[in-house]
């Protein structure tokens, strides 16, 4: 086998290998045999037996945290079950004790799903000041001269979905912590990639979909929410499992659950949940700091080849910056008719008016970067 093709994430959980060169992962993760199968059983259980089918499941909901929360190096009981990262910034918003001239500090550059519920806040009396990405990126230094002392929240995208720029989160963390304000942490374009340690980095809430990197379904995402946040957290969406004992049904008086478990409201979305816990627990049987090196060297061979071909690269790289996500144009030609003719070609990307967004993972080769470029 070629060095070309020796992959941290092996290729044979991958069946969309077989048919094009995916290098989407911004957009819409792949999901791996092993997720595949496991919720094709569950599917079967229900089928054939309803609640008997469905309740192991539902027994194995602690187990399912631990395991999430191994790669983001927390406790289980740190960890909540949500539908979306929308959901997840709400829990927190909604959460959270305002007052009046209270600030959110946040890039203009944010995906909505990290944006709306925060903007939402203004309605409370918060105001919102925005870090002006054509200009300058949330540095370390750019936050330590924007954030004041009534800035209750720094919020932000681990990794940016525009451009792929990655944000040092221990720094912000700190200095964030020295003016008194949180910092929460829009996680969905990095984990799965980088490895993280949510605790060293001292980051207050983590949080994000399932369906990009972390390689599940859409419909299901994570929220850890640090134990020194928890107790000081209001339930803002509260629902039936939110209770210390949900099975005592009548029992309307009752506290609430003892962990981040309470912020997860209602029914969960059990196949999602599986399909985030089998991938998780598939991840975590590879070197997370090989994936994020291979991810690395795929985007910087891309890079290369898209300066010696002339294109304009829309993404800013160097050390501690660079990820998995490179956005570029070329000059006199559409990005949306040049990203369809990729796609024609069998190599899938995100094209929009402003460029195209290339995202590869751990099992794709440097042979599918070297195919985009001689199919652009």
């Amino acid at each position: 086998m070629s060095q070309a093709h020796v992959t941290p994430l092996p290729r044979s959980e991958f069946p969309v290998t077989e048919k094009v060169a995916y290098l989407n992962h911004a957009a819409t993760g792949v999901l791996p045999r092993v997720t595949r199968n496991a919720c094709a059983a569950f599917l079967t259980a229900q089928s054939e037996g309803a609640v008997l089918g469905t309740w192991p499941y539902e027994l194995k909901l602690p187990q399912f945290r631990e395991r999430l929360a191994a790669l983001l190096g927390a406790s289980g009981k740190d960890v909540a079950f949500l539908r979306n990262t929308s959901e997840a910034a709400n829990v927190l918003a909604l959460g959270i004790d305002w007052k009046a001239g209270d600030e959110i500090v946040l890039p203009d550059d944010e995906f909505p799903a990290n944006a709306i519920p925060w903007l939402a806040m203004r309605n409370r009396g918060v105001n919102v000041r925005f870090i002006r990405t054509a200009h300058e990126r949330m540095t370390p230094d750019v936050l330590r001269r924007t954030i004041t002392k009534r800035t209750r929240v720094v919020t932000l995208s681990w990794v940016s979905f525009v451009d792929g720029y990655r944000h040092d989160l221990a720094a912000l963390a700190q200095i964030a912590h020295e003016r008194g304000a949180l910092l929460c942490v829009d996680a969905i374009q990095g984990m799965g990639v980088f490895p993280v340690d949510v605790r060293q980095a001292g980051v207050d809430a983590f949080y994000g979909g399932g369906q990009k990197w972390m390689l599940a379904l859409q419909g299901i995402a994570y929220l850890y929410v640090a134990p020194s946040l928890q107790e000081r957290l209001a339930v803002g969406v509260p629902g039936w499992r939110a209770l210390e004992d949900m099975w005592d049904f009548l029992n309307y008086d009752q506290q609430w659950i003892a962990d981040a478990s309470r912020f997860e409201g209602g029914t969960p979305n059990l196949i999602g949940l599986l399909s985030l816990a089998s991938s998780a627990e598939f991840l975590l049987r590879y070197d997370r700091g090989a994936i994020a090196e291979h991810v690395l060297a795929l985007t910087d061979r891309l890079c290369d080849g898209l300066v010696r071909a002339g294109a304009r690269l829309l993404s800013l790289r160097g050390d501690g910056i660079s990820s998995g996500i490179i956005t570029f144009n070329v000059p006199r030609a559409d990005p949306v008719e040049l990203g369809k003719r990729l796609q024609h070609a069998g190599v899938v990307t995100t094209y929009r008016a402003n460029g195209i967004r290339v995202s590869p993972h751990g099992y794709n080769t440097f042979d599918e970067i070297d195919t985009l470029l001689d199919a652009l």
